[in-house]
């Protein structure tokens, strides 16, 4: 088994200054941490992977493909893989959970 606290996750994606922390990979997935401030710009670009994004905390808007919907704490949001998407009007520091598939390269 692994197991992992947000807290700890949290303190070393920001030890680390980056804004995302993979802290799982497998076989068939991957797992990471990604943080965007609020008010911060979101430079994802579209992915080779599915991604599924389970907010949280914070609050934000997600735009996939022409699809856009507000995101709060317990919000989940499936990404096919090559859509372009991207969290926009962040206005609460936003903490994502992301799940790659197969695993992010």
């Amino acid at each position: 088994m692994k197991a992992f606290r947000l807290d700890d996750l949290e303190a070393e994606r920001s030890a680390n200054e980056g804004a995302y922390l993979q802290f799982l990979r497998e076989r068939n997935m991957s797992v990471g941490l990604y943080a965007l401030d609020a008010g911060s710009h979101d430079p994802q670009k579209p992915h080779l992977q599915d991604e599924v994004y389970f907010v949280v905390s914070g609050r934000a808007s997600i735009t996939v493909g022409l699809e856009t919907t507000e995101v709060a704490r317990g919000s989940v949001v499936y990404v096919p893989a090559g859509v372009a998407h991207k969290f926009h009007h962040i206005s609460e520091d936003l903490r994502v959970m992301v799940v790659f598939s197969p695993p992010e390269a």
